[in-house]
Order: C-alpha cells, then sequence, then structure tokens
C-alpha cells in the first residue's frame, strides 16, 4: 500500500505492529476516550481487557482481517482494522494527532480493501466522543448500543458504493 501524506505512511499491519500498536490502541482508550469513562474505573478496564499484544498479534495475522497502520518518522501514530463481515472492529489515532487527517486516510484504506471484498456496508460501535469524526465520512449515526464490555456507544453504518469513488485531492501544509 504505502500511501505517503504530510510525512504520514499508510500501510498494511503486520504482527510485528502489535507492541506498538498495542500501546496506542490502550493510550488512546485511556486519554482520548476519558469522556467515556472517567468516572467508572470498571469499564475503562473492560475496554482495555483484550488489548493485549498477544491478541493485536493475533487480530494483525489473520488472513481475514484487513488492518492498516499509520506512521511518521518511524512511530505509529494510528491504526485501523476491518473484518470480512463489514465490521471496522478498531480505528484509532494517537490522541496528540487528532485532526491531522491521519484517521481519514486509515478510513479511506479500509472502504478501499472493503469494496475490493465485494461489502456494500461497513458498521461499528463508537464511542460517542468520536462519532461526529465518522458521521462527516458519511457514516449514519444509528442510535445508542451497548459495546461487548458495557460502554454505550453510538452504531454507525456506511453504504459503499459499489465502484471506486474518485481520487480526492489532498493539500497538504507539510514542509516535506
Amino acid at each position: 500500500m504505502g500511501n505517503q501524506i504530510c510525512g504520514i505512511d499508510i500501510r498494511q499491519a503486520t504482527p510485528d505492529d502489535a507492541t506498538a500498536a498495542c500501546a496506542l490502541l490502550r493510550h488512546s482508550i485511556e486519554q482520548g476516550c476519558a469522556a467515556e469513562h472517567s468516572q467508572r474505573p470498571e469499564l475503562l478496564q473492560a475496554w482495555l481487557g483484550n488489548k493485549t499484544t498477544q491478541n493485536v498479534s493475533a487480530w494483525f495475522a489473520s488472513s481475514s482481517n484487513y488492518a492498516v497502520v499509520a506512521e511518521q518518522a518511524g512511530q505509529l501514530v494510528g491504526l485501523a482494522l476491518l473484518t470480512p463481515a463489514g465490521k471496522l472492529a478498531l480505528c484509532y489515532v494517537e490522541p496528540g494527532r487528532l485532526r491531522s487527517g491521519i484517521g481519514s486516510e486509515l478510513l479511506a484504506a479500509v472502504e478501499t480493501r472493503a469494496r475490493a471484498w465485494n461489502i456494500s456496508k461497513l458498521h461499528m460501535h463508537s464511542p460517542a466522543s468520536a462519532s461526529a469524526f465518522f458521521e462527516r465520512h458519511g457514516y449514519v449515526n444509528a442510535g445508542k448500543d451497548k459495546a461487548c464490555f458495557g460502554l454505550e456507544c453510538d452504531f454507525l453504518w456506511k453504504q459503499l458504493d459499489a465502484v471506486e469513488p474518485p481520487a480526492r485531492k489532498r493539500f497538504c501544509n507539510c514542509n516535506n
């Protein structure tokens, strides 16, 4: 894959990325999703429960999943994971890098793969604090639902076009 934007490389994840990806997931949930769990430590522990290096490695190694990571200067700054059932199971960006285009590029990569797999609709559970991001990218908020670890999330879905949309023009203010 290897899309390069503003020094960010979007590429397919490998099991070798698991340690850094697990750290990013845990940090993103602890810091970036604090509004959802700040008064409920038991919820945070349940949310983090399956975010282990071993599990992330297995998710990335599975030939049925499609996982991508975003790197900048050798540091992992985002990741996304799509299942063959059309579930966007993970889409996280380092909290300090939000609103920089990384999430949009991860989402575009996953949607491209979904189309290649002939998946016509994507779906996900999203913390309320992240739902507006997905809505800006054409996802429909179908209301509240409980995630497997007990968090009340928004259930979002998006109908994908059968053909690839035209390439987007990118404008970047970076100096590389």
